[in-house]
Formats: C-alpha cells, structure tokens, sequence
C-alpha cells in the first residue's frame, strides 16, 4: 500500500500524482474531499481507476490526524518532486489511453514496457475491463488475453506493442 492507504499501490500511487501534480495539492483536495458533496470529492471520483470504494480509502486515510502527521513528518524527511508529464506524452497514439500487458515480451521485460508506455503518456493497469484500451499479449498469456477478446478490447501482439512505443527495430534495406 502507499503510505499505508488501502488498495493504493504504486499503479494507483502514479494515477494520482499524474492528476495532482504535486503531495501539496493531493492533500488540500483530500482535505477538502472530507464534505460529502464538495467538488474535491467529486474531482477524485472523476480520476480514471478510482472507484467509489478506493476514494472513500484515500478521503477516510486524510480524516485520520495521525496520517496526516506522519506525512508531515515525511516530508519534513524526504523530498517529494511534483509530478511532470513526459514532454513527448502529449503527441504520442498511447496519451491518456488504459494498457494492460500479459505473458511475456522478448524485446524487453514487463517492467521496461510498463515504464515505456508510461513514459508515453498511457496508464497501466493490472486487469483487463471495458475501459481498457489495448492489452498487449507476449507468449503464454493467460486469462487476460481471453477476457481482452470476449470484452473486445484491442489487443496487439509484441510487435505491434514495439510499433505504437515507437521502438521497432529499422527495416533492412
């Protein structure tokens, strides 16, 4: 869990500094979030992979002032850089949109192609669902190629991944 805060991980860790910008600014909205009807509640549910459950984790995490002392405390120790958006994001075909990858790659580990298609802009997931947007299939994929298929989401094989991350080896010519 991030700072201790149930069901954020690192995935979902990154979603919200990528929405946020900066720990100063997450917290005032949490802060604010605390009233049930605020726009900073609504704002956190509007947040692609927060679901109604994981806010009221994130908002119940701020109501509690030991947290909220503890991450003072933390940022008394540690310095926590704001988030920037890669430059090369905005152009790229993957900007904005849900990935998800199963089996295994040649070119490149799982990790390198998660960094990669983060760097590009996109969200990683661990699960396939109807709002994901491509799911990229090595070999001896499993569950999530099927579930991909019977919800219709696109998927592409490792080349086709290489392609869009734009990291094709060069034809010879």
């Amino acid at each position: 869990n991030a700072l201790g805060i149930p069901q954020v991980g690192q995935a979902t860790a990154r979603l919200l500094a990528r929405h946020y910008r900066s720990l100063a600014h997450w917290r005032g909205e949490m802060e604010a979030a605390q009233e049930p009807e605020s726009r900073a509640r609504a704002h956190l549910l509007d947040v692609h992979g927060i679901g109604a459950d994981m806010a009221a984790d994130i908002i119940g995490f701020f109501a509690e002032p030991h947290n909220r002392a503890v991450l003072d405390d933390l940022a008394r120790e540690v310095t926590v850089l704001d988030y920037e958006a890669p430059a090369q994001a905005s152009q790229s075909p993957l900007a904005g949109k849900t990935i998800v990858f199963t089996g295994g790659l040649e070119a490149m580990s799982r990790s390198e192609a998660k960094a990669r298609a983060e760097a590009l802009g996109a969200n990683v997931a661990s699960s396939v669902s109807a709002k994901t947007d491509y799911v990229v299939i090595g070999a001896d994929a499993g569950s999530k190629a099927a579930k991909a298929a019977a919800l219709g989401v696109t998927t592409l094989d490792e080349a086709a991944w290489l392609e869009l991350a734009e990291l094709a080896p060069a034809e010879a010519g």
